[in-house]
């Protein structure tokens, strides 16, 4: 089996953002992140979560964990599951 098989975790600051009206800059400023660092998680191009910089997100955007990321399942149409093996 390889990790898409699994499933995967989206990132989904950038909705949130904008639900919230808070812009990328501002949060940029208050969790003091870097733009490429804040941009590389609101397109999905990070391998691996850093703790702390999800607990600044949402510590500044005054949110749960689960407003910024959402687990989504394997196709199961077209993956096996875990019993299936």
């Amino acid at each position: 089996m390889n990790d898409k098989d699994f499933g995967e975790i989206k990132i989904t600051i950038g909705e949130f953002l904008k639900k919230k009206g808070i812009s990328k800059n501002k949060l940029m400023n208050k969790a003091e992140m870097q733009r490429t660092q804040l941009n590389n998680y609101c397109n999905q191009k990070i391998q691996r979560l850093d703790m702390s910089i999800i607990s600044k997100i949402c510590y500044v955007l005054e949110c749960d964990i689960g407003d910024i990321l959402k687990y989504c399942p394997p196709n199961e149409d077209n993956e096996k599951k875990p019993n299936d093996r």
